[in-house]
């Protein structure tokens, strides 16, 4: 019973593949599926990208372990969507071909430039790529009985087939129909838990009486006691969906720029509309849940991680055959974004390092092609391989390491490129190398890898986000590289 739904929804979507590849002829549909997608497919697709293994999960999870916590992320990533469809989407469409460092090669012709932002760009697409193969991992060893590695091959498997075969036009599709299903299964599932209590006073009640904190899980704990991290969290959220490259390309497959800020408008209130029903996931789960040995391994923690709350919920409010449909989900949303995710980095291989860098002249439509795939298929294994160091960590927490990388590399380059006439050159290679290399040195010697993963017993760097500090490098050495003698 539980691979009915599973089985069903790959069977769908390598059909799609199969499908789309019979009309990717071309570099310009591999990459951007001609420049053919309408409001509501991008709209739908946009949600999906950003709608990952993180926020169907891990945020469910977060909620039923942290309580009130968890909505700092929800609402610092909204915040990030007013923003994207006000500044950029509209300049994205026009300026942007393939990729981000399209948009700021046409400001500058420096191929030191582009290589500083393609380098940024498979960064941050590298580590977003490596937190959904840990939820992919944990879900497939969960429900199916497979070996955390075994779990990643097949995952990793099914991606390479999605983008290798039918590129940006089989992603969308699969976006689109993974977020159709998504909406679906939260309403349900948020309908069931306040069904199951009968009223939302009861479900209240449910609530306080399962937590530990009682009537305190609905207020802010400890954890969010330091100004600092919060802040440095909140920036990094609201700031990073605006360097996000899987997220970014979006904008290039549309046919125009009211068409992008039009999908980018719908995209941020369904994006709204799931984390609402997500609340109400995360402590259903924390209700029914909590005291139930049933879902509790031999230390007495959740079984599969606080990941697999919703998929245990499910379970008890629907059986065998909700549990399968939620595993569905939870494997097309993880599918989906993966293979967003390697469409964005094979982009970026093939056509920024590849044809624009490394390439004596330029490169034919087929070796454009050969090479994305064969990027694809590196950025996998790369993946997977550093999925397994962590594993063990709740997967919306690693979605806000690779924000803060996103707002701290992209952000400032972006923003600077388009709206400052005085940026150089010079400026944008200073942003962004300062910002990413500030970002992943605090990431390194936080509490995050330097106690946790490392074992040293103390921090260098105090806060679990860099966002508070590596943004403002990354603008600061945007400004202060642009009065140095203009390069571009």
């Amino acid at each position: 019973m539980k691979l009915l739904f599973p089985l069903l929804f790959v069977a769908f979507s390598l059909g799609l593949s199969l499908w789309a590849a019979r009309r990717t002829r071309s570099a310009h549909a591999f990459f951007t599926a001609g420049g053919r997608v309408g409001t509501w497919q991008n709209g739908l697709a946009l949600a999906g990208d950003y709608l990952s293994a993180a926020a169907f999960l891990g945020a469910a999870g977060m909620v039923a372990t942290q309580g009130y916590d968890s909505m700092v992320y929800a609402v610092g990533t909204l915040l990030g969507w007013p923003l994207l469809m006000l500044l950029f989407s509209e300049k994205l469409r026009a300026l942007g071909r393939y990729t981000v460092a399209d948009v700021v090669a046409t400001r500058f012709a420096d191929k030191g430039v582009r290589l500083v932002t393609a380098a940024n760009s498979l960064t941050v697409t590298l580590l977003y790529l490596v937190l959904q193969m840990v939820g992919a991992g944990k879900l497939m060893e969960l429900l199916f009985g497979l070996p955390y590695s075994a779990a990643l091959l097949l995952v990793g498997g099914l991606m390479l087939l999605y983008v290798v075969a039918g590129g940006m036009t089989a992603t969308t599709w699969v976006q689109v129909s993974k977020a159709l299903l998504m909406f679906a299964c939260s309403l349900l599932l948020s309908l069931l838990v306040l069904l199951r209590f009968g009223s939302v006073e009861a479900f209240y009640e449910g609530v306080v009486g399962a937590s530990p904190r009682g009537a305190a899980v609905f207020l802010p704990s400890p954890a969010l006691s330091n100004p600092w991290e919060l802040m440095s969290l909140g920036i990094g959220l609201s700031l990073g969906l605006l360097g996000l490259p899987h997220v970014l390309m979006r904008f290039f497959t549309v046919p125009d720029t009211r068409t992008a800020k039009r999908s980018a408008g719908l995209a941020g209130a369904l994006i709204a509309l799931f984390f609402s029903l997500n609340i109400v996931i995360g402590y259903g789960a924390l209700a029914l849940i909590a005291h139930n040995p049933a879902y509790a391994d031999a230390s007495g923690q959740m079984l599969g991680g606080n990941n697999m709350a919703a998929v245990h919920l499910a379970h008890i409010l629907g059986g065998p055959l909700l549990e399968s449909f939620v595993a569905a989900v939870a494997l097309a949303t993880i599918l989906a974004v993966v293979a967003g995710l390697a469409m964005s980095g094979a982009s970026t291989l093939a056509h920024d390092f590849y044809a624009q860098l490394f390439s004596t002249r330029p490169p034919s439509e087929t070796q454009k092609l050969r090479v994305s795939r064969l990027a694809t298929v590196a950025l996998g294994l790369l993946a997977m391989a550093l999925s397994s160091l962590v594993q063990h960590l709740n997967i919306a927490f690693l979605m806000g390491l690779a924000f803060a990388v996103a707002a701290s590399s992209h952000f400032p380059v972006l923003f600077l490129s388009l709206f400052w006439r005085g940026f150089t050159s010079k400026g944008a290679m200073a942003a962004g190398l300062a910002g990413s290399f500030c970002a992943l040195f605090c990431i390194l010697t936080g509490p995050t890898v330097w106690v946790a993963i490392l074992h040293n017993k103390t921090p260098l760097f105090p806060l679990e986000n860099p966002a508070l500090l590596s943004v403002p490098v990354g603008v600061v050495g945007g400004l202060v590289g642009s009065c140095f003698k203009r390069g571009g």
